[in-house]
């Protein structure tokens, strides 16, 4: 079976569910219905909630699991949260800067002084 269209195919407008039917009885019923907030989940971040459930939250198993870094699953949880409609507000841009300073320093465009005076600013 599919998933449930998100957006118009043809024009990418918001789309409601006007019917649904019993695959058992054939039973339908007609009304305006909103999809769900994790049918809207791109398929990615439908896997990467999954796995966080399975990992129940563990996000040392997930960095294993996935072979990424603590910051990066940080990340994508933030987006995550952002996605299902939840907001976190400035914590969520506190991370985000800080998770950027911290890839800047393993990618060496930083140093550990430089990104240390650089988080102490974000306080």
């Amino acid at each position: 079976m599919r998933k449930v269209l998100e957006e118009c195919p043809s024009c990418g407008g918001e789309v409601e569910i006007t019917r649904v039917s019993c695959t058992y009885c054939d039973t339908e019923v007609t009304g305006r219905f909103a999809p769900c907030r994790f049918c809207r989940l791109p398929p990615e971040t439908a896997q990467f909630l999954e796995l966080f459930v399975r990992n129940r939250g563990n996000v040392k198993e997930m960095e294993r699991e996935l072979g990424i870094s603590y910051w990066i699953i940080r990340s994508r949880i933030n987006d995550l949260i952002t996605d299902l409609g939840f907001e976190s507000g400035k914590q969520d841009e506190l991370a985000s800067q800080r998770q950027e300073i911290l890839e800047r320093v393993s990618g060496g465009e930083l140093t550990a002084g430089e990104a240390a005076e650089l988080l102490g600013r974000l306080q």
